[in-house]
């Protein structure tokens, strides 16, 4: 009893002191423990999802048309959510601009311009909430645009992402509008925007002006690849990709949003038709003729063994990888296996994945050494002489026309491209020439493709 008396006397006199501090001190540590118990909380919490949706919008200069993309969006979405601005090293007082508004928004600057892909990477990494909205800085939305397609993309789980209407954007998703300003265009989209399931129809392509998507389905289908320059194709990348797990795009014809249409990329000006070549080399490169896989997909590999796919699925075996804080595993039958002991030259041949996908991806029974590594590499390439039956897991065969595959549990996996077989480092390796009548004979497995290229450092 007297320890406890003592007790009390010493926190009394501590309090009496505390009341006795000058007001200013005593407000500045309130402050400093309100601020440092706020930051654990934070950090506790970050990986625990919200129930709403994160709206990721990526900007570069162009602050008025942001101004007004986010005062639309608190104007006219009374459902959770949370604003995620990515500011891509702008050089105009967009910073300002945002501070003075005092909006509830999450904003951050990266150091330099890393594009729409690297933007909407950085916002990803962000992101908390349960669904997951990617938003040009040049819309304007809607009253009811979000709950028509939240509602859309929840009528069915293969639904892999979900896209609205508009009067300006290539594809199946303009629709043609009868106002001439944005005053008359507020008007048209109060009765256009009625809840109607009617309206919705799968397609084959949507365009990331505007795309909503859970996240578990960003988990699976991993990061844009930031290989894409300033912007465009990275977009249609991340669709094609998304198809080849097997889920489907829908236009939620219920949802409309005005887009002022490509206002960055105009900002461009003569820079635009070589970043758009180049952009657009590189995904000729990277996938050859997208939309014959993922046909050859559907009516092949899904059919065969069916069921929704995650983007690891789609990576090749018996492959050295690591993560950007240059951790090493090996891929081996879908499952990743942390390696010890690994050498300089395992680094050099690990291609790098984010650490995302690394997370998604299952972890073995056990770590591998760099020499049973190297074993089980040199015993696929050994088995060149054997055929189907005997050949060992990871054998690279060479197929007709350039193709080559992978050996993998019965099935021959093709490669997407060149592209893909070099990003995986396995252009050097030993493949098998197996006669034509006998690579026609066994089943066509998935596709392997190429990881997103990632510059940002923190992915």
């Amino acid at each position: 009893m007297k320890r406890r008396i003592r007790i009390d006397e010493e926190r009394q006199r501590a309090w009496l002191s505390s009341l006795a501090a000058p007001r200013s001190s005593r407000y500045n540590k309130g402050y400093e423990r309100g601020y440092m118990e706020g930051l654990q909380r934070g950090k506790d919490t970050f990986h625990i999802p919200f129930q709403g949706t994160s709206i990721i919008i990526p900007t570069f200069n162009q602050a008025e048309f942001l101004i007004q993309c986010i005062a639309s969006i608190e104007a006219h979405t009374p459902e959770p959510h949370e604003i995620i601005v990515v500011d891509n090293a702008s050089t105009d007082d967009t910073a300002t601009r945002l501070q003075r508004q005092n909006w509830p928004i999450r904003y951050a600057r990266l150091e330099v311009n890393r594009g729409f892909a690297g933007g909407v990477n950085y916002g990803m990494m962000m992101a908390k909430g349960e669904t997951v909205v990617i938003l040009n800085n040049d819309t304007l939305v809607t009253p009811g645009w979000l709950s028509h397609m939240l509602r859309c993309l929840d009528s069915d789980p293969r639904i892999g992402a979900v896209g609205p209407v508009t009067n300006y954007i290539g594809g199946e998703q303009q629709i043609p509008v009868p106002y001439e300003n944005v005053e008359e265009m507020w008007a048209f989209a109060a009765r256009y925007n009625v809840p109607n399931e009617g309206l919705w129809r799968e397609t084959d392509r949507l365009v990331g002006f505007c795309l909503l998507l859970r996240r578990d389905v960003l988990h699976r289908i991993g990061y844009l690849d930031e290989g894409y320059r300033i912007g465009n194709y990275e977009d249609d990348d991340w669709i094609i990709r998304l198809r080849l797990t097997g889920r489907k795009l829908i236009i939620a014809g219920d949802s409309f949003i005005h887009h002022f249409g490509s206002v960055s990329m105009k900002q461009l000006g003569q820079q635009f038709e070589p970043v758009h070549q180049r952009n657009e080399t590189y995904y000729i490169n990277k996938w050859d003729n997208p939309y014959a896989w993922v046909t050859s997909m559907k009516e092949g590999a899904l059919a065969r063994f069916p069921g929704l796919r995650s983007g690891h699925d789609l990576y090749p075996s018996h492959v050295l990888v690591r993560d950007q804080a240059g951790r090493l595993y090996f891929l081996l039958n879908g499952q990743k296996y942390p390696v010890s002991g690994g050498t300089d030259q395992d680094a050099a041949e690990a291609t790098l994945l984010s650490m995302m996908d690394i997370r998604q991806i299952p972890d073995g029974v056990q770590p591998l050494s760099s020499d049973q590594i190297r074993t089980m590499m040199d015993t696929a390439s050994q088995s060149q002489s054997a055929g189907p039956g005997e050949a060992a897991d990871g054998l690279l065969v060479a197929g007709s026309g350039g193709r080559v595959y992978q050996w993998s549990r019965g099935t021959l996996r093709p490669f997407a491209s060149r592209h893909a077989l070099n990003r995986w480092h396995m252009d050097h390796r030993i493949q098998s020439a197996w006669p034509m009548d006998q690579v026609s004979s066994v089943p066509e497995g998935d596709l392997i493709i190429a990881p997103p290229h990632l510059d940002n450092p923190v992915l």
